[in-house]
């Protein structure tokens, strides 16, 4: 029984890079092969398993999100990462784009304000066998320079306003991708910080659950 599922899933994860990803316009080989071997039946609740590969955002609790499997590989590849980087991410939730971003760089670290979801997301990274990537917990938006500079950064939640308040801790010509927009409905942004200013170019229309934080959106 546990040999079919595993079949499945891996039948599963090819299938998504597939016709998910590949057939959507996803051309990074680091980025295919990071989404076409991480098994992201491990960062969704159980009760969800059967669905992990859907390419569809999943409920992982706290009222959090994990994101569509396109949404993660479109944002992945925008970052253009290469092995020796260092990577901000803000918003672990269950920790599968951490596990993507650590597959495509050299260090990656995580922050996100629920403990519960932190916990949940390095006991994730543990059972994949990622070792790069590291957790905390806080307020991700009063980001401090104790592991910067960082060579790019990554929202995986709605932010009502650009995060300028990451470029000093982005190198020169450093990389930011980043919903922004209202709690309803965000513009993806790539930002390219160049001396200490960002360089915006918007590459399409998606919906996240809000930042809450200091330079967030505030707790309903």
């Amino acid at each position: 029984m546990e040999e079919r599922r595993r079949e499945r899933e891996e039948t599963d994860r090819r299938e998504m890079v597939m016709y998910h990803l590949k057939a959507r316009g996803i051309r990074s080989p680091a980025v295919l092969g990071a989404m076409g071997t991480i098994p992201r039946h491990i960062f969704v609740p159980s009760h969800l398993r059967e669905m992990a590969y859907h390419d569809r955002p999943l409920p992982i609790g706290h009222d959090a999100t994990i994101s569509q499997p396109y949404i993660v590989a479109y944002m992945t590849e925008l970052l253009s990462l290469s092995k020796t980087d260092r990577v901000f991410e803000l918003g672990t939730g269950s920790g599968y784009q951490a596990a993507v971003l650590a597959s495509c760089a050299k260090e990656v670290f995580s922050v996100e304000r629920i403990p519960e979801l932190a916990a949940m997301a390095r006991q994730n990274l543990l059972i994949a066998g990622v070792t790069n990537a590291r957790v905390f917990s806080c307020d991700a938006t009063t980001i401090t320079g104790k592991y910067a500079p960082y060579d790019a950064a990554i929202l995986t939640a709605a932010s009502p306003i650009l995060p300028a308040y990451l470029y000093p801790f982005i190198r020169d010509g450093g990389r930011i991708v980043a919903p922004v927009g209202d709690r309803q409905r965000q513009v993806l942004a790539l930002i390219t910080v160049e001396e200490g200013k960002g360089r915006v170019e918007e590459r399409g229309d998606v919906r996240f659950v809000p930042v809450i934080g200091r330079h967030g959106y505030a707790q309903e």
